[in-house]
């Protein structure tokens, strides 16, 4: 029997931009190697959670578009519950907000939300460096959610390093499209010996690392625009507004402003119909504090 007092949390899962993403090459196992740095937004999904103590693990909104079986978000409770061998169970809700294949990372987030969400609702007290290898079977992204910080990220984007960038307001604009990650990723001319670079070279110009001038480019970029003209005329209108790139394999296109009323202005400009949102920078996940450092 369940009671009305069980433990519960409601929390945001924030979405992520790719500020550049570089291909560097490919693994004997296919994986391909990247460099990117990862930027937090404060915007996203909201997760709800309320334990239970019958080890049933539920989801409470439905989703037409992710079945149960691959909602990563089942999946990264499963995969805690299973390692730790914890008899609690937990019901899951989640306000979807972001877009699925927009390159934002909201399954991902959602996933590491989750880590770190149970992590303390189950009192496992797991240190980070644990959650983030278990998140790593779970996908890419998902070890960057649990890290919590902005990073420069290397390897597949689980080697993470932790750096601070400028506070931003960003416009982002996801044309109706979903750009499935493993397609481009298989496209054989896709960009994959990008020059490996070191941190500092980010860091010393990151005042404007997505001006044309600035730094990095998406490598993915060319090859999304190339197989949906919803991206390439996305482009073309950011073009007339502000610097702007893709972000992540997905569709969405972002451009950054140091001022909330000029990224607010540039969105009064948008074609009507075209979905977009204002997002500022985050330092920090929500959830940082909710496992151990080391």
């Amino acid at each position: 029997m369940l009671s009305d007092d069980r433990p519960h949390l409601s929390c945001l899962a924030p979405a992520k931009l790719n500020l550049f993403l570089h291909i560097t090459g490919r693994r004997p196992d296919g994986y391909h190697t990247i460099q990117t740095v990862f930027q937090l937004l404060d915007y996203g999904d909201t997760l709800h959670f309320r334990v239970r103590d019958d080890a049933v693990i539920r989801r409470t909104t439905a989703s037409p578009d992710v079945p149960e079986e691959n909602d990563l978000s089942m999946r990264a409770a499963r995969l805690l519950q299973a390692q730790t061998r914890c008899p609690l169970g937990v019901e899951i809700g989640i306000d979807k907000r972001v877009p699925i294949g927009a390159g934002l990372g909201g399954g991902s987030s959602d996933a590491a939300g989750v880590l770190l969400a149970l992590n303390r609702l189950w009192r496992l007290n797991l240190p980070r460096a644990q959650l983030q290898h278990l998140a790593l079977s779970l996908g890419a992204d998902v070890p960057f959610f649990v890290f919590g910080r902005n990073a420069f990220a290397e390897g597949i984007g689980e080697r993470l390093h932790a750096i601070d960038l400028p506070n931003r307001y960003f416009l982002i604009v996801t044309p109706d499209v979903q750009v499935t990650t493993a397609e481009i990723f298989a496209a054989p001319e896709l960009t994959r010996h990008t020059k490996i670079i070191r941190i500092a070279d980010f860091t010393e110009r990151q005042c404007d690392p997505l001006w044309p001038e600035g730094f990095g480019r998406n490598d993915m970029q060319p090859l999304v625009a190339q197989k949906y003209v919803q991206v390439v005329h996305l482009l073309a209108w950011f073009r007339h507004i502000a610097p702007a790139r893709m972000t992540g394999t997905g569709s969405s296109v972002f451009a950054a402003f140091k001022d909330k009323a000029q990224a607010y202005a540039a969105q009064s400009r948008l074609p009507q119909g075209m979905r977009s949102i204002v997002a500022s920078s985050l330092a920090m996940h929500p959830l940082f504090s909710f496992s151990n450092t080391s």
